[in-house]
């Protein structure tokens, strides 16, 4: 597969699917132009097609990252340290996989090391990894605890994702104020209750933050 000029090749799932040129994805920008009412040709949409493609590459930028590659540094001077780690209101966007409009929330990760830990920030890259794809929440809170309990081989793993979805919020049933929490855990957090009420307790009243 060839990857259009400037693009590196989608990694996991979407390995194998067929990349468009960058000038067929502003053609196509043009045709939605035309079909919602507009000229494309008039002066303030000449640019809009390439725009559009530019921000799609932030949008979906975690189709060319591999979140499993950036959980690989680990440290193992801890001093014994073996107890949570939480890491909480992680901000995201992501896109909803149905409407193609965004995901706006906060994700709380947590996790019981053995032996390594791994550096915050790459805990946050994980999830932007797999924010930064279309998505449902379900999966992609999944996508998070799973990735990282693969990789880091914790004693056990806590995902807590909490957004509003546009395609709700801005059409259809117009509820903006709706909220949903999805979460997953695994391991000693699924196990065992008190693991996981300290998880909850440390993150204290998380459907607060959202604003």
């Amino acid at each position: 597969m060839n990857a259009p000029e400037g693009l590196t090749p989608p990694v996991g799932e979407t390995a194998d699917c067929q990349v468009p040129s960058r000038a067929e994805a502003e053609a196509a920008v043009r045709t939605l132009l035309r079909w919602a009412g507009d000229d494309p040709d008039r002066e303030g949409l000449l640019d809009t097609p390439a725009r559009v493609v530019k921000a799609y590459e932030e949008f979906y930028a975690g189709y060319r990252q591999d979140p499993k590659v950036l959980l690989q540094c680990t440290f193992e001077e801890t001093d014994g340290y073996d107890e949570l780690i939480v890491l909480r209101d992680i901000r995201f966007e992501s896109h909803c996989e149905h409407h193609m409009v965004p995901i706006i929330g906060v994700a709380h990760v947590g996790y019981l090391p053995q032996n390594r830990v791994i550096g915050i920030s790459k805990l946050a890259r994980v999830i932007e990894a797999f924010a930064k794809r279309l998505q449902i929440q379900e999966k992609l809170t999944a996508q998070i605890a799973n990735t990282i309990d693969e990789v880091l081989k914790p004693r056990g793993v806590a995902v807590i994702v909490e957004a509003r979805h546009q395609c709700m919020t801005t059409r259809g049933v117009h509820k903006p104020d709706a909220t949903l929490v999805t979460s997953r855990m695994l391991g000693e957090l699924r196990e065992n209750a008190s693991t996981r009420r300290e998880f909850m307790a440390i993150l204290g009243n998380p459907s607060s933050r959202l604003g």
